[in-house]
C-alpha cells in the first residue's frame, strides 16, 4: 500500500460526464481535498489555532476607558439650625466623569502559564483530530474503490459464465435438432442464461450505487462518471512486529487519548494555581466635573472639577470559597485518572484489533493462494467437460455442475482478493500509516 504525502498530492478535478479512468491515488487526493468530515475537522482545528494565536494575551495588561454624564433637575428645601428656611425648585446640575483604568496581573499562581500551554495542546489535539479523520477517510476510499473493482470482476465473471451458457444452449439445441438431445436440456440452459442476465443487471446496478457512494466520500457531483482499475494489488509483506511497534507512536486515536491526558494535567495546574494569591498592578487616570446652575447654600460650589492619576498594588488572597477550589482540584485529578483509563482501554482495543486483523490478513492470503490455484483447475475442468460434451461422451448435468463449480470458484477468488485487501487496509489504518 502506498502512503500518501499530503504535501505533494495533486488534487484532480473530475470532469462531469467524462468516462475517464479514476485511479486510487486520484480518488484519495480528491477526498482529502473535499470530504466533509475532513473539512469539519479542519474547521475545529482552525478554531483552536485562532485561540493559540492569542495565547500570550493573558500576560498583557487590561486597559479600560469609562465615560459618563448625568443631568439633574431637583427641588430642594432646607431648614437650618437657626430656624432659617431655604427652598428652591428646578435646581439644575450636570456631572461628567471619565476614567482610564489599567489592571495588570503580575502573579496568579502561574495559572496564566498553564492556560497558555493548554491552548497550545489544544492546537496539537486539533491536528491529531485532522490526521485521524484523514486516515479514516483514506481507508474508506480504499475500501469503497476496491469494492467497485471487486464488483467489476464479479460482473466480468458473470459475463464469462453467460458466454458459456450461450454455448451450452446452442449445443443443447443442436443436439435436440439432430435427435441426440432433449427439450429439458435446452429449457434449463435458457433458464440458467436468463438467471445470469438478471445477475448481470443486478451487478451493474450495484456498481453504479458504489460509484455514487465513492462520489459522496470524495464530495464530487453525484452524476460524475468514471471507470476504475480492473485489479486489486495486494501487499503481502506486512509484518506483525513492525505494526505493533508503530501503533503507539503513529495511531491517531491513541495519540489523541494521550494528548487528552496532557490537557487534563494542565487543567489540574490551573485549579491548583487558584489557591495562591493574585497580585495585580492597578493604575487609573480620573476626571470629574460638576456644574450647578444655582445653589441654596453659599458654601456650595457652582463648578467643581477633579482630575488626577493614581496607581498601586492589590493582592487578592483566597481564604474561603465554600471549598469550591478543593472540589475542582479533586475533579481535575479524577479526570486525569479517567483519561489514563481511556488511553489504556484504547490501547488494549487497538492491540486486539491489530492481532485480529493480522490473523485475518494471513488467513486471507492463504485462501487467496488456494483460490488462485483452484480457479485454474475449475477452468480446465469446464474446458475438458465442454469438449467431451460436444462429443456426446458426458451428460448435460455434468457440464452444468462443472460450470457451477467454476462460478463458485470465481466468487471465492474475488472475495478472497477483496478480503485480503480489507485486512491489509485495516492493518495500515491501525498503524496510522495510510497518511504521512
Amino acid at each position: 500500500m502506498k502512503r500518501f504525502n499530503l504535501l505533494i498530492i495533486l488534487f484532480p478535478v473530475l470532469a462531469n460526464g467524462q468516462n475517464k479512468m479514476l485511479t486510487l491515488e486520484e480518488a484519495i487526493a480528491t477526498a482529502l481535498q473535499n470530504n466533509y468530515n475532513i473539512l469539519l475537522a479542519k474547521n475545529d482545528s482552525t478554531s483552536a489555532a485562532i485561540d493559540n494565536s492569542y495565547k500570550n494575551a493573558a500576560f498583557i495588561p487590561r486597559l479600560n476607558g469609562n465615560i459618563g454624564t448625568v443631568w439633574n433637575n431637583n427641588d430642594q428645601k432646607q431648614i437650618l439650625s437657626d430656624g432659617t428656611k431655604r427652598q428652591s425648585k428646578g435646581l439644575r446640575s450636570n456631572n461628567i466623569t471619565a476614567q482610564l483604568a489599567l489592571n495588570w496581573t503580575l502573579f496568579d499562581g502561574l495559572k496564566m502559564f498553564a492556560t497558555r500551554d493548554k491552548v497550545e495542546e489544544y492546537v496539537k489535539l486539533g491536528e491529531l483530530g485532522i490526521k485521524n479523520q484523514l486516515v479514516n477517510t483514506v481507508a474508506s476510499v480504499i475500501t469503497t474503490y476496491y469494492n467497485i473493482v471487486r464488483q467489476k470482476q464479479q460482473l466480468k465473471a458473470i459475463e464469462e459464465q453467460m458466454s458459456l451458457s450461450q454455448e451450452r444452449v446452442k449445443l443443447a439445441q443442436y443436439k435436440l435438432d439432430i435427435g441426440m438431445g432433449t427439450k429439458p436440456d435446452v429449457l434449463q440452459g435458457k433458464v440458467d442464461l436468463n438467471a445470469q442476465k438478471a445477475a448481470q443487471l443486478k451487478q451493474q446496478t450495484l456498481i453504479a450505487q458504489l460509484k455514487e457512494e465513492l462520489n459522496q466520500i470524495m464530495n464530487v457531483q453525484l452524476s460524475t462518471v468514471y471507470e476504475v482499475s480492473d485489479s486489486i494489488p495486494i501487499n503481502e509483506n506486512l509484518a506483525l512486529g513492525d505494526i505493533q511497534s508503530s501503533v503507539e507512536t503513529n495511531n491517531p486515536s491513541l495519540l489523541i487519548a494521550k494528548k487528552n491526558i496532557d490537557i487534563a494535567g494542565l487543567t489540574l495546574k490551573e485549579r491548583k494555581a487558584e489557591r495562591f494569591p493574585t497580585v495585580a498592578f492597578n493604575s487609573a487616570y480620573n476626571f470629574n466635573r460638576n456644574r450647578n446652575q444655582t445653589v441654596l447654600n453659599n458654601f456650595s460650589t457652582l463648578f467643581n472639577r477633579t482630575k488626577g492619576f493614581n496607581y498601586g498594588l492589590t493582592a487578592t488572597i483566597p481564604i474561603l470559597n465554600n471549598l469550591n477550589n478543593k472540589r475542582q482540584i479533586q475533579q481535575a485529578s479524577l479526570d486525569i485518572q479517567y483519561q489514563k483509563l481511556v488511553y489504556d482501554n484504547q490501547r488494549s482495543l487497538i492491540n486486539l484489533s491489530v492481532l485480529n486483523a493480522f490473523r485475518d490478513y494471513e488467513e486471507q492470503k492463504k485462501a487467496l493462494a488456494l483460490e488462485e490455484e483452484n480457479i485454474l483447475l475449475a477452468k480446465e475442468n469446464v474446458d475438458i467437460i465442454f469438449q467431451v460434451y460436444k462429443l456426446g461422451s458426458t451428460t448435460y448435468i455434468q457440464l452444468r455442475e462443472a460450470q457451477k463449480s467454476l462460478e463458485d470458484a470465481y466468487n471465492r477468488l474475488i472475495a478472497a482478493r477483496y478480503n485480503t485487501k480489507l485486512a491489509e487496509t485495516e492493518l495500515l489504518r491501525l498503524k496510522g500509516d495510510l497518511v504521512k
